[in-house]
């Protein structure tokens, strides 16, 4: 555990934060029962690298950055997975004389000790490296997924216990988003979503097939009778110091059924909005207009944009024990504390619409509807932002100001619109060149041609730009993880007389240009030129706003 008093004194010594800020972090974490670094993590105060050193300092340990200096498997093998795993610790480097490992958790007992088992005749050099980062290099332990099918399938007599629990742990391992199960004429073929794209990890064989199906069904509570009809359910998974939700659909196939997982992993409860890939200036932005009294703010993007998981960092930064926070969602995706979740039920009746009329009367401050699917639901989200609730929602629109057309579509009162909306995102998601094999390029005239049109006007030929070479860590694509890019629109005087007139979405992407609200696109172009993605990934998901 940190020692919050030394942090809090190295902190202010090395002047990295104000007093009044580190009351502030202080107070927050006193109310929410996290960190005073979790704090200024997410407030973006402190940036990483001066954190890690302030919490070595406290700890009396050196810092290692392991998001840009990361080992390789093979080095990281030096150190057991079971005991890395169980004291959270990783291998860093060594030299004749000493091997320096980074720990979350330096002030562990006799940790030097014990690591001298597998470094003999060495000095140990312990440093601190934030636990999410040490995490984030256990899948280096991994092996491949199919060579785990074939061990299982070989060594056992009941295998599906054995496939389907190893399937999902690596799964988690690999921060995988979904899992597909898709049956073919000889076999079944295993593909994940990992950073938005799938990629197969494996097949089974028919016969073996059968009894997953049927065992994935008892587990998710649903008819093993039932062949020829869509079944949806959940699994709560737990194996050691892992656990998710999963959301499971069922479907009939042409060779069979079907089988679909969403993962919902505990890690992306603990997202920020800055991990999220919200700058800090549209950060105070948002929670300035999440912190008013009434209102509505929603966010837009296809399935799998993200959305859920940007309204839910909203929540988590406005949560205080003094509101009352209701959510009505389908189904519930993560479960926080201190917030008044619904499950939609439409086997009894309980619907986004009749759901909200009953939130309504349970005295809430802050309401969030999963969903605006149709007319009356989005009547009685209007209405309940109208009287005194601050209501925040998700929607499916291309982007922010076409989603003002489509409420007016669903015959939404356009004088009570403009009168409630306050804020509207529409965000994607971007793969992340991998750290661990990013490099950088000057961008030729040429390559900018290729790319897309109009591309040397937003990048210049001869700039420096950065790709991932592809190594082991992000099995060779490049790319680990995924970041938003992210398009705010504000609901200023202008929109609202827009509103009021009924106006296309192509004039309101025209004010939005006036008041120099930036688009996805744009906003894209910032991370591409940070380091933080590529222009390929850029142009697969957006593209420039029109003039």
């Amino acid at each position: 555990m940190i020692d919050e008093k030394k942090l809090s004194e190295v902190l202010l010594r090395e002047h990295y934060v104000s007093e009044e800020d580190l009351k502030k972090a202080s107070s927050h974490a006193s109310e929410n029962k996290s960190s005073i670094a979790d704090y200024l993590k997410e407030k973006g105060i402190v940036n990483n690298n001066l954190l890690g050193q302030a919490v070595g300092e406290s700890f009396g340990v050196p810092f290692t950055d392991l998001s840009t200096y990361q080992p390789v498997a093979s080095d990281i093998n030096k150190i057991p997975e079971l005991f890395a795993k169980k004291h959270k610790v990783v291998f860093v480097k060594e030299s004749k004389e000493s091997a320096v490992v980074a720990t979350s958790q330096p002030n562990q007992t006799q940790i030097e000790e014990k690591l001298r088992e597998y470094f003999p005749k060495k000095s140990i050099i312990i440093s601190f490296a934030f636990e999410s980062d040490i995490e984030n290099l256990f899948v280096l332990y991994e092996k491949p997924l199919n060579t785990r099918f074939a061990q299982i399938i070989k060594s056992q007599d009941r295998v599906a216990p054995e496939i389907v629990d190893q399937i999902i742990d690596d799964a988690l391992s690999l921060k995988v988003s979904d899992i597909h199960f898709e049956p073919d004429l000889e076999d079944v073929r295993v593909r994940f979503r990992i950073d938005g794209l799938l990629r197969e990890v494996g097949r089974i064989g028919i016969e073996d097939y059968e009894s997953i199906l049927t065992l994935v069904k008892v587990k998710a509570h649903l008819r093993i009778d039932e062949h020829l009809s869509a079944q949806d359910g959940s699994i709560s998974f737990q194996k050691e110091d892992k656990n998710a939700d999963l959301r499971v659909a069922i479907i009939p196939v042409l060779n069979g059924e079907k089988i679909s997982i969403r993962v919902l992993s505990s890690y992306v409860r603990d997202f920020t909005l800055s991990d999220l890939g919200i700058s800090k200036e549209k950060q105070e932005d948002l929670e300035k207009e999440a912190k008013k009294p009434f209102g509505m703010i929603l966010v837009t993007g296809p399935t799998g944009s993200g959305k859920t998981t940007t309204l839910y960092a909203v929540l988590k930064s406005i949560n205080k024990p003094e509101a009352n926070i209701i959510t009505i969602e389908d189904p519930v995706e993560y479960r926080i504390r201190g917030i008044n979740q619904i499950k939609v039920n439409i086997q009894t009746g309980l619907t986004f619409a009749r759901g909200l009329r009953s939130i309504v009367r349970q005295d809430p401050d802050i309401i969030l509807v999963g969903e605006i699917r149709d007319t009356e639901t989005a009547e009685i989200s209007i209405n309940a932002a109208l009287t005194g609730h601050l209501l925040l929602s998700t929607f499916h629109a291309n982007d922010a100001a076409s989603s003002i057309p489509r409420l007016l579509d669903m015959e939404a009162e356009a004088f009570l619109l403009a009168s409630t909306l306050e804020l509207i995102i529409s965000q994607r998601l971007v793969r992340k060149i991998c750290l661990n094999c990013r490099v950088s390029y000057e961008v030729s005239g040429e390559e900018l041609k290729k790319s897309f049109d109009q591309a040397e006007k937003y990048f210049k030929p001869g700039s420096t730009l950065y790709r991932g070479k592809g190594c082991p860590q992000c099995n060779n694509t490049g790319y680990n993880g995924r970041i938003g890019i992210f398009e705010f629109l504000h609901i200023t005087k202008e929109i609202e007389d827009l509103i009021l007139k009924h106006a296309s979405s192509d004039d309101i992407a025209k004010q939005a240009i006036k008041q120099n609200d930036k688009s996805m696109f744009d906003d894209g172009v910032e991370k591409v030129v940070g380091g933080f993605t590529t222009i390929e990934e850029l142009v697969r998901v957006a593209k420039p706003r029109e003039d």
